[in-house]
Parts: structure tokens; sequence; C-alpha cells
């Protein structure tokens, strides 16, 4: 890849889960997950051999701790994996990463199908590398799974996960607005779904000014790409998702230590068109629309300026405090566009704001509802997942700090220092109130690289929204009103 737009696979995962040895002669090795409160029953079982290399190695069976022991010849015999109450996604992952090359099995006697599921899921997530440009690969171990699992949900799992990762980690010179919406067109193709992109000048035709105001200091021409799946007569269900390639903060320019992350402000399209390809998979019985709007905030004579004055596709006026709080008036036509088609759902991800990073850390998502038992909810389902998300307040008394004295709205709530909250009150000023919305401002970046989460992009909230969405509407087959 190159300076100039192209594609590339973003949706393949390795091939390294197989149902049968490579061979008879094959040498496999068991896992074993074992209970943290079944540890002292479970060593009591083994050899006095096997006790030893345990009680060395100080093994307890402790949540997603590992022990590999070997035989008399010092070959691999078998992987001991410790968890606490169950067999998470990430449960598995540091043994993954740490074990020799070889294959493996699950031993399966005593785990749900939910368990292995979540272990051959973190299998894949611990094999993600961005080596894109690189061209030493790493190695793959072999996992050989049962049969009867549900293999629909492991690899639309793992694939939403490499899909946000691989997006986000692409260099901005390889992802523009046009590669990324042509990967929302790949991804729809993929699920016979319909899609549209609107381009350039097409943007003023169709009335959507602002996403047209931001992109249009960029040679790469600013787009919106849209995405339409399943059956009109279901529960209908639109995901925004912040598409900026590339953000130079604008004339409002940032300082180069702001830029050098700037490549995953598409983190939310990318968190977006996850969460539509897990739906896809699962075949929920919904109709799923995803917005995405394709720009990059450059500097140029075309570039907006601050205190311009942009009339969005509601009608509403924005005044323009600063430049650097573009991804609010990109995703403002968006949900404009959206509430349009009165949606039962709807849900924008963005990496709106650097505030929700020092509201809540760069372990957690911060969510904004305008119906407050769902935050709540969101919230309670994200933990259960190891999917942390944070409910916070649409606090309305700050609004104040996002008022014009000469237009509608203005794009930066400047001096207050609650810029997440504030961001969401201007996103909420452009969703009509009887629309059930969720917002998620999330970082969308692993800082440091943990088991399965590898330093570089990050997907924040996918499955929670997946599920929630799963949850709410698997059953349902009643025609909207």
């Amino acid at each position: 890849m190159t300076t100039s737009d192209q594609t590339f696979d973003f949706l393949a995962l390795p091939d390294i889960l197989v149902t049968s040895p490579s061979s008879k002669d094959t040498k496999t090795i068991p896992i074993h997950f074992v209970k943290t409160a079944q540890f002292e029953k479970l060593a009591s079982k083994l050899s006095s051999f096997h006790q030893k290399q345990i009680e060395n190695a100080g093994w307890t069976a402790q949540d997603s701790s590992f022990v590999t022991l070997i035989d008399e010849n010092g070959d691999t015999e078998s992987l001991y994996v410790g968890y606490e109450k169950s067999v998470g996604i990430f449960t598995i992952c540091a043994a993954t990463e740490k074990v020799k090359s070889g294959e493996y099995f699950l031993e399966s006697t005593n785990l749900k199908p939910e368990d292995l599921e979540n272990a051959c899921i973190g299998w894949l997530l611990a094999h993600y590398r961005f080596n894109h440009f690189k061209q030493k690969k790493s190695e793959e171990k072999l996992l050989i799974i049962p049969k009867k699992l549900n293999t629909t949900r492991i690899e639309s799992t793992a694939r939403a996960a490499y899909l946000v990762r691989n997006l986000i980690n692409l260099p901005p010179n390889a992802l523009g607005p046009k590669t990324l919406a042509n990967c929302v067109v790949t991804l729809a193709e993929n699920f016979d779904a319909m899609y549209r992109i609107t381009e350039d000048k097409e943007l003023l035709e169709e009335n959507l000014p602002l996403i047209y105001a931001v992109g249009d200091g960029s040679e790469r021409r600013p787009c919106l790409a849209e995405l339409a799946w399943g059956n009109p007569n279901h529960p209908h269900i639109t995901l925004v998702g912040k598409g900026v390639c590339f953000d130079t903060g604008g004339y409002d320019i940032k300082p180069s230590s702001g830029m050098l992350l700037m490549k995953k402000d598409m983190g939310g399209a990318a968190m977006a068109m996850a969460t539509a390809l897990m739906i896809m998979s699962a075949k929920l019985p919904v109709y799923l629309r995803l917005l995405v709007p394709c720009v990059e905030n450059s500097v140029s004579g075309h570039a907006y300026r601050p205190s311009d004055i942009l009339t969005s596709r509601s009608g509403q006026t924005v005044e323009i405090g600063n430049t650097d709080a573009e991804g609010r008036l990109v995703l403002a036509d968006c949900l404009t566009m959206a509430c349009e088609e009165s949606p039962d759902l709807l849900i924008d991800f963005a990496t709106l704001t650097g505030a929700a990073h020092y509201a809540v850390g760069y372990d957690i998502g911060a969510v904004y509802s305008n119906n407050e038992k769902l935050g709540h909810d969101i919230q309670k389902l994200s933990l259960q997942l190891d999917d942390p998300l944070w409910n916070l307040p649409l606090w309305q008394n700050y609004k104040k700090d996002i008022l014009s004295p000469i237009a509608d709205i203005n794009n930066s709530g400047a001096g207050n220092p609650a810029g997440s909250i504030t961001a969401a009150l201007f996103l909420q000023h452009f969703v009509t109130p009887e629309t059930t919305w969720v917002h998620i401002d999330e970082r969308a970046w692993q800082n440091a690289p943990q088991p399965g989460r590898s330093q570089g992009g990050k997907e924040m909230g996918v499955r929670t929204i997946f599920t929630l969405i799963e949850q709410r509407y698997a059953k349902k087959t009643v025609k909207k009103k």
C-alpha cells in the first residue's frame, strides 16, 4: 500500500481453527481448563512429576493464568488454564501467546459450549498481528475444535475485532475516505446487503452540507457510505460511525504530539461496521441501516474556518467555535438523516473527544442515552462481557455552553471541562425526542499490549451493542409500526 487509496482484505482471519489434526501421526496437545476453586482436587490427581512442575511454576489456577506441563523427554504434554467462574474470551489469550507452535485441542468434558466458543474466540484474538507491512509473519498455532460448536458466533466475533483493528491500524496514506467507503461496500457485498456511496458535490445535492464542509479541505474527497440489510418489516436499527480518516484539527491545528494517533479517528466507523457484521452474521430479525460519513479534516484554502456559520441538514445553523470539533458535525447530518426514517434504535460510535479519555481512562468507553434505563442497562451488560462502557449523564444545564448568540448552536463547548458531555449534548440537538438514541464516545486504541489485545486499534462496545440488540430483538418479528 502506498499513498493512493486502495482496499485490502480487512475481514480475513488466520486459518488456525481446524476440526482434525493435520495428519494421523501429529502429536496433539490437550488444553485443560481448571476452575480456581477446584485446583487442589486437580493437583491431587496428577503424577508427582507433574505436581512438582506446578509447584515450581507457582500455578494455582488463578483466572487466565496457565502452566505448561512437559513429559519426561522435555516435550510439551499438556496445557492447563485457570478460570474463576466462566471462560471468557480473554481467558486463554495469555497462554495462546506464550505456548510453542503445535496442534492443540480443547478438553471439553467440564465446559459449557459457550465456554468452549469463548476459548476459540480468544485463540483467534491472541493471534492478531498487524503485519500487512512486514515481510516476516508471525508463527501460528493450530487449535482443533469440537465439531458441534457455534462457529458462526466464533468467527463473527473474531472477525469483528479483526475488522476494527485492521482498519484503525492502517496508516492514513493507505486509508482515505474513498477506501473506507469501499470497505463498507465490501461488507455489504459479503452479506448481499444494499449499499450506496454519495461523493463530493453529491453531498450538497443530497443535503449533507456538514459532511461536505468538513471534508472539503482535503484533496481526498468526502463521501457518505450507506448500507441496508434485512426485512423492512422488522424492527429498524440504525448504526452511525464517525469516519474521519485523519484529523489534523483543521485551522485549529493539533500539535504534532496530538496528531500522532489521528489515524484512529475513524474508529467509530470501524465499530459501527463491526457491529453490523455481527448482526448480519447472526441473521438477526432486524432491518439494519449503517451510515458512515468518510472525511479527512485537513488545512487548505478550501477548509472551513473558525467563526464560519454552516447550515446543517436539519436546517439548524452551527457556528464553528473550533475546527477540531469536526466529528460532531459529520455525525449531526447523519443523525438527522437517521431520524427521518424513525428507527426503533439509533446508535452512534465515535472517537469524539479527548475529554472522554480523561473522564473514564483508556480501558472504558463513555456511553450516553436519552433513555436513562437503557444507558444503565448497557453499562451493566458491558461489564458482564468484559467490554466496559460507563454511563455518563446528558446534563442539560451544560447545553448553555454550546449555545451561540449568532447561530442555533456552537460546535465547541469551550470553557466547560466536561467536553464529552457537551459533545454528546451537541449530537442530541440533532436527534428527535421520540427516537431512542445511544452515543458511544471511545478512545479506540490499546496503549500497551495485553493478552488478546495487541497494541494499536481496539474494539470497544461492539460485543456489548450486538448482544443488546440480540437480546432485545432476536425473537421479535413484529412488524414495525
